[in-house]
């Protein structure tokens, strides 16, 4: 691993662990007939919002592989890119390749493998959802053999996961048919992330491929589907380099408006882009059930490309939300004002740029600001 990448992830993974609150469980397993290990990270501030349910993280290969998660999870949700979200890795150290045992006949688990397969949906899942307050929006995350593992949950009729994060998988044979042909015939909306690396064995590398192949000539607009291959990372460093853009697929609907999303999109919208705005948070809330309050960002670039584009009568919609979202600012009244201003409303635009200054500064829109608008009306027309 490049040293500069390693001491980075090493004050990455620190700086997490030192604000996040990590604990260590053991759950009893009837079906696996012993005790497992599992690691949890909640949220910051999971105490003190008791009203407030959370997505989970189901890492096998918990052992090594919990922190990667952990850590980019804190660190994506902290700058708010993703929501904050449960992680919880299974320790697998000593039983990973009896946990991913599968028949040689129909790539399907077996025995231990089967007992696993039952651990994970019928306990594990049960224990965690029952213990901590969760959504209804899972993600699996697997790294060589267990990252043929989540597949099965993806094959069963109704999918445990909503979201699969498959590193380097060392593929069982007919998953190459399995995943495809699921996929495609999902009707509920499912995220999939692929990744390899150069540096993999060559059946990992052809496999891979071939999945990634099969996965990008299916038409279901339910799935969505990004791979990755990296150039340089090993079969087990590779995890560091593709959980981020995992996270960055999974979630980005959940982002704030980027300049390439407003530049790509949102300026070339036939449609309204307050219409555009609203269907992004009403998909973050239909995914996530999370009630995501409109970012500040969000609201700036729907105002930019409707002066960029002069389309002043969605101003009226944008002000309305604004006022719902920021009660107490001047945000709303300000694209009000802008909306009467433009559309042949002089008088009533100067009075609602002077109702703004009582309320709070937001956004570069500030009390000068208002007075200056209302004041150059007042001039232009003699009110």
């Amino acid at each position: 691993m490049n040293r500069s990448i390693f001491y980075v992830l090493i004050f990455f993974f620190v700086f997490s662990t030192a604000h996040a609150q990590v604990t260590y469980e053991t759950i009893e397993s009837s079906r696996l007939g012993e005790s497992r290990q599992l690691k949890i990270q909640l949220p910051r501030g999971y105490k003190n919002n008791e009203d407030k349910a959370y997505p989970i993280f189901i890492v096998l290969d918990g052992d090594y592989l919990f922190e990667a998660v952990a850590g980019n999870v804190d660190y994506y949700s902290y700058w708010e890119d993703m929501p904050e979200a449960i992680v919880v890795g299974v320790n697998q150290l000593d039983n990973r390749y009896d946990d991913c045992m599968y028949s040689e006949q129909n790539s399907l688990p077996i025995e231990t493998g089967a007992a696993f397969f039952e651990f994970i949906g019928m306990e594990l899942l049960p224990y965690i959802e029952n213990k901590y307050r969760t959504v209804n929006f899972r993600v699996a995350v697997g790294h060589g053999e267990t990252a043929n593992f989540i597949n099965y949950y993806l094959l069963k009729p109704q999918p445990l996961f909503q979201a699969y994060v498959v590193v380097s998988p060392e593929l069982a044979p007919n998953m190459l048919d399995y995943v495809p042909e699921r996929l495609s015939k999902l009707e509920s909306k499912t995220f999939y992330y692929l990744a390899n690396t150069k540096n993999d064995s060559k059946s990992i590398k052809d496999m891979t491929q071939a999945l990634d192949a099969s996965i990008k000539s299916i038409e279901n607009k339910n799935i969505f589907y990004r791979f990755d291959s990296f150039e340089n990372p090993s079969h087990y460093s590779v995890p560091a380099h593709a959980i981020p853009r995992a996270l960055e697929s999974i979630f980005f609907v959940y982002q704030p408006i980027s300049k390439k999303e407003y530049q790509d999109t949102i300026l070339k919208l036939d449609e309204s882009p307050v219409a555009y705005l609203q269907e992004k948070y009403q998909t973050i809330s239909d995914l996530f059930a999370i009630d995501k309050q409109i970012l500040i960002n969000d609201f700036k670039a729907v105002a930019a490309a409707i002066e960029k584009n002069e389309q002043f009568e969605y101003y009226e919609e944008l002000g309305k939300i604004a006022r719902k979202h920021y009660p107490e600012t001047m945000l709303g009244n300000y694209y009000l004002a802008r909306f009467y201003e433009e559309t042949g409303e002089p008088k009533k635009a100067m009075r609602t740029y002077q109702s703004a200054y009582i309320l709070e500064e937001i956004a570069g829109i500030t009390k000068d600001l208002v007075l200056e608008k209302s004041d150059a009306i007042k001039a232009d027309f003699g009110y």
